[in-house]
């Protein structure tokens, strides 16, 4: 039996993993953590901590994770570089699954995105959107910039010079710019389409979620598979064994 540990077990993912972690027999909740609940006193209780919390809480939980010995599987997204940086300190002394998405069909989507790059060239303009729910805080979408990161790695190009996050004025578009663009509204859970366009066709890649039960399911499989792993930094693509 693998015990588990929720934080942020108030939020919308957090109570999509408390009633999908019915379905796992494997599974039991030690501990469902909240803002100003005591997580240094429960984690004793888990063997892996699942956190979607805030990205300001997830280096402090990570260096706890350390220190109890205990595994880690990130769904938190938002994090800025120094809040990355400091997490991935911990990756050679716990195992721990972070990865902008749990879906499965969202991580065939990475898979499907990195062939389609590979096969169709540079020739193909490149275009991601992204639409999410009116609450969510930041943007583009973890996934979108995972997206956005596939496609510039198969081109052999920097991100940071080549994103273009939304059209304003006048101009053509720069030849190998990467265009992200992110949409807000409604109770969208997630949205997104990988464009490759040129003169005379267009490819586009779609996934779309209509529910937080397939985030919840992959992270709580996230959550079993990490308990036996070695110490390092993994992701869903890990888990799924599509590497």
């Amino acid at each position: 039996m693998t015990r588990i540990i929720i934080t942020g077990a108030k939020g919308r993912m957090g109570q999509a993993l408390v009633a999908g972690a019915k379905n796992f027999r494997e599974l039991q909740i030690a501990a469902k953590i909240d803002v100003g609940d005591d997580l240094p006193a429960a984690i004793t209780q888990g063997d892996v901590v699942v956190d979607f919390s805030s990205h300001t809480a997830t280096a402090d939980i990570a260096g706890l994770c350390v220190r109890h010995k205990k595994a880690m599987v990130i769904g938190t997204t938002g994090h800025t570089t120094a809040e990355r940086n400091e997490v991935l300190k911990f990756k050679s002394k716990i195992p721990v699954v972070w990865t902008p998405n749990f879906s499965t069909g969202v991580n065939t989507l990475f898979w499907l995105t990195h062939k389609a790059a590979e096969i169709l060239g540079p020739d193909y303009d490149l275009e991601i959107i992204e639409m999410h729910h009116r609450t969510k805080v930041d943007a583009p979408s973890g996934t979108a910039k995972t997206l956005a990161e596939i496609l510039a790695e198969v081109r052999k190009q920097s991100l940071d010079k080549v994103a273009r996050h939304g059209r304003l004025g006048i101009g053509e578009r720069a030849p190998g710019e990467i265009g992200i663009h992110s949409l807000r509204g409604g109770d969208v859970v997630g949205d997104h389409t990988v464009i490759f366009a040129a003169n005379g066709e267009r490819l586009e890649l779609t996934h779309k979620a209509s529910s937080r039960d397939t985030f919840a399911n992959g992270a709580l499989r996230a959550a079993l598979w990490v308990a036996r792993q070695k110490p390092g930094l993994y992701d869903m693509q890990d888990v799924l064994g599509l590497k």
